[in-house]
């Protein structure tokens, strides 16, 4: 009888170990995987920051998905996600909920299709564009057409952020197409000579060098570009922001403290965004 308890216990440490080690194995191969999702603003930067990340750390992986900044955050609520990403900063009610780490400056710029004769709008003008007090190129010196109003879809930083400025609510706006990420709508305003829209300045810029028949328009009237973004005096401005649920650690906190460095401040630049100021950066603790 005691024989075989010692046999029966033996076995049972054996699978124990087996099975603990099945685990051990398990974790240091999901160590070496990250996944990102949230902002279609920062998932190309992500994007390329993650190419450089991954080619210093051989046998990383980093999976970088869009779906807007309210993805980036449900998902790092829920665990689907090690960082989300958001084009913008937290707001008050987020602070408790979430730790978040800039990377780059960016700003949200007024697009027109580049043969639109219109070369300026005030800010009371851009508002009643949008509010349909204003329904045609004419009443803004440009030509007699109906303008098309591209607005941005729910859940997505750069509406939040252009309604705050503008001081307008999504339910005031009479928009003629709605529009997701900043691709959508620089193709959408890029192929209507009358639409009207707002994106990313370094996607518009990137697109522009490009030869998309695109434009930006000054905001508040200043000049909306990387210039402007980098000398403080762009008034529609905010942080590309990684977050995490819990103070990052282990593989998540190396590649945050190598998005933050200044390793990659070639690719923020060359997406036409602003790096961070190192006075300016919240660093992982």
């Amino acid at each position: 009888m005691r024989q075989q308890f010692l046999t029966l216990l033996a076995l049972s440490l054996s699978v124990g170990w087996g099975l603990s080690a099945c685990n051990q194995n398990s974790a240091n191969l999901e160590s070496n995987k990250l996944t990102l999702t949230g902002s279609s603003t920062v998932a190309p930067l992500a994007s390329e920051i993650a190419k450089k990340f991954e080619a210093e750390h051989p046998g990383v992986r980093i999976d970088v998905q869009t779906g807007g900044s309210s993805r980036g955050l449900a998902d790092a609520t829920q665990g689907l996600a090690d960082i989300g990403m958001i084009s913008r900063a937290l707001k008050d009610s987020e602070t408790e909920q979430f730790q978040s780490y800039a990377i780059a400056q960016d700003g949200i710029g007024i697009i027109l299709e580049s043969s639109n004769p219109v070369q300026s709008l005030s800010n009371q003008q851009v508002v009643d564009i949008y509010q349909g007090k204003i329904n045609n190129w004419q009443e803004v010196g440009g030509e007699d057409a109906p303008i098309t109003v591209v607005n941005k879809a729910e859940g997505r930083s750069t509406l939040e952020l252009f309604l705050k400025y503008f001081q307008l609510t999504n339910s005031q706006i009479q928009a003629d197409v709605i529009i997701g990420d900043n691709q959508q709508g620089i193709k959408t305003v890029s192929g209507n000579q009358n639409a009207i829209g707002y994106v990313s300045i370094g996607a518009a810029e990137r697109d522009i060098s490009a030869g998309v028949p695109l434009k930006l328009l000054s905001v508040g009237g200043v000049e909306a570009s990387t210039e402007t973004l980098q000398d403080g005096s762009f008034p529609l401005s905010r942080p590309l922001t990684l977050v995490t649920k819990e103070t990052p650690s282990g593989l998540t906190k190396e590649f945050i403290e190598f998005a933050q460095s200044e390793n990659v401040h070639d690719l923020v630049e060359a997406q036409n965004f602003v790096p961070i100021s190192p006075q300016k950066l919240v660093q992982v603790p």
